[in-house]
């Protein structure tokens, strides 16, 4: 049965994206929106990101086939834990959060049982450096790769979460699949320490030159692609921190070893080992590009 009654709870950046990407790329169902700060969920009906408001969340994500759970990650897990006893059968919860591990650990048990809501957990790859629905784009997954951790032996491409999944291709998306703990270790490294890198750097700046010099401007392209995502919320990222924070730690421990090793050899032929090294990183993604051009 197509999916005719989507519920987002959480209009923020993502929600609002998945709104309006939706609807420009022809869903023609019911999208309706909740979102705990009242500017924000109004703002997302004027843009056209969802159709009405919900005053009760749960009442309408109890009528809706889809609900999406869009928000930091304890966010999430806290809808889990609310929705859990008033879903049925033939309805699918989904979400946006950026740990897979911990979201799903939560969900197991309470979804995808006979007589239960199904549960597919997703992350796409697509965040701004800036929060917030005055961000939003219906372009902004257009390329990007959109996870899904599902438990063993779930068929997502099967039911809802098959219909689901296409509108997921429809909007642009990369869809790859793989275990939790298979993505939670990845995105430490392509996602999490990136950003944490970025904060440090930043912070760092400020301690030596001050919140006002003129840095940007001076470095040039280089440090405002670093310090691009400094900006992020703490909000979001504290959640990240604290439910993936064993695979964070262990990929911070090896880049302080390059770090170190980099600082022990500024005067060494070492130093220009690691650069060719890091050239390898390049190499491969060329290669890769190339590969798929001429496939």
């Amino acid at each position: 049965m197509p999916i005719e009654r989507i519920a987002i709870l959480g209009t923020g950046l993502i929600g609002a994206s998945v709104g309006l990407a939706l609807r420009s790329h022809g869903y023609a169902g019911s999208i309706i929106g909740w979102d705990p700060s009242p500017s924000e969920i109004a703002a997302a009906q004027s843009i056209g990101a969802i159709d009405s408001t919900a005053s009760d969340p749960i009442s309408t994500a109890r009528a809706s086939q889809l609900i999406l759970l869009s928000g930091p990650v304890f966010t999430i897990l806290d809808w889990l834990d609310r929705l859990r006893s008033v879903l049925q059968s033939g309805q699918l919860v989904t979400d946006v959060g950026s740990v897979k591990g911990a979201i799903c650990e939560h969900a197991r048990g309470s979804y995808n049982l006979v007589h239960t809501a199904g549960f597919l957990a997703g992350h796409p790859m697509a965040g701004k450096e800036h929060a917030g629905l005055e961000f939003a784009d219906p372009d902004l997954f257009q390329g990007a790769a959109w996870f899904v951790t599902p438990v063993p032996g779930q068929r997502v491409y099967d039911g809802l979460s098959g219909e689901y999944l296409e509108w997921v291709d429809k909007i642009g998306a990369r869809i790859a699949s793989m275990d939790a703990k298979e993505h939670d270790e990845l995105c430490a490294w392509i996602s999490h320490l990136p950003q944490l890198i970025s904060t440090a750097l930043a912070a760092a700046l400020v301690d030596e030159y001050g919140e006002d010099a003129p840095l940007l401007e001076a470095g040039g392209r280089a440090l405002r692609e670093m310090t691009r995502t400094s900006s992020s919320p703490y909000s979001m990222w504290r959640d990240v921190a604290l439910t993936n924070k064993t695979n964070i730690r262990t990929a911070l421990v090896k880049l302080e070893q390059h770090l170190a090793y980099i600082r022990e050899n500024l005067d060494t032929r070492e130093l220009a080992l690691e650069f060719e090294r890091a050239h390898q990183l390049k190499k491969i993604a060329v290669t890769k590009g190339k590969r798929a051009s001429s496939s």
